[in-house]
């Protein structure tokens, strides 16, 4: 083997070996946020559980909120690649499908996506009341997820949505109503998908209805 050949050998295991130290730390922190909370959860325990040293964490990853943040994106695509929901191959929901349909598929994917995240960001509003940095981040993730869950459902609808549509949104495509359907109430996951898929149509189709029939009371006859 030449050196050359000997080199892109070692720098393949190393980038191997570093990806799968990663995804390992991404687990294990994942798991313990949500079963041990944020202040249950130390940098130490998650660079134990996953075989490595807390600098290796800190220097590959950041700390212990950059670490929470990466969960929680890694968490909504499923994966660590860089790609975001709408540029998945998969994902699908502007062709020229019914509006049934295209609902049907925006809500397997959000109770998919809920279903990893809810509880991780239930930790992360647990632990925002008492930390100013998390605050943010749960601002921030808060004001993501509106913008997200408004422009993919009008990419759905094939039109833009109101303000109230956009608020309506927000109850029925959240992480907060997975939680309390599921958890609380006892539903199964295939339950809150084809309800959020159904409250979705019926918000969308209600509101087109009372402008369709707003307009037919405004024209009087001549």
């Amino acid at each position: 083997m030449s050196a050359a050949v000997s080199r892109r050998y070692d720098s393949s295991l190393r980038q191997d070996m570093a990806a799968r130290t990663r995804n390992t730390v991404f687990e294990v922190a994942g798991r313990f946020f949500v079963e041990r909370g944020w202040e249950g959860t130390s940098m130490r325990d998650i660079a134990q559980a996953a075989g490595c040293s807390v600098e290796t964490i800190y220097a590959r990853i950041g700390n212990k909120a950059v670490l929470l943040k990466a969960v929680l994106d890694r968490a909504v695509v499923g994966d660590d690649a860089v790609l975001s929901l709408a540029d998945r191959p998969w994902f699908d929901i502007e062709s020229g499908r019914p509006l049934a349909e295209r609902v049907a598929e925006l809500a397997t994917v959000a109770a998919s996506i809920y279903r990893r995240t809810a509880h991780l960001r239930r930790a992360l509003d647990i632990a925002a009341e008492g930390h100013a940095e998390l605050r943010e981040l749960d601002t921030k993730c808060r004001a993501d997820e509106r913008i997200s869950r408004t422009a993919l459902v009008s990419a759905a609808a094939g039109r833009p949505l109101t303000e109230i549509e956009a608020d309506g949104i927000q109850g029925i495509f959240s992480n907060e109503m997975y939680l309390l359907l599921t958890d609380r109430s006892g539903w199964t996951h295939e339950q809150y998908q084809d309800w959020a898929a159904a409250m979705v149509i019926r918000l969308l189709d209600l509101h087109e209805e009372r402008d369709h029939d707003h307009r037919h009371r405004s024209v009087r006859p001549r």
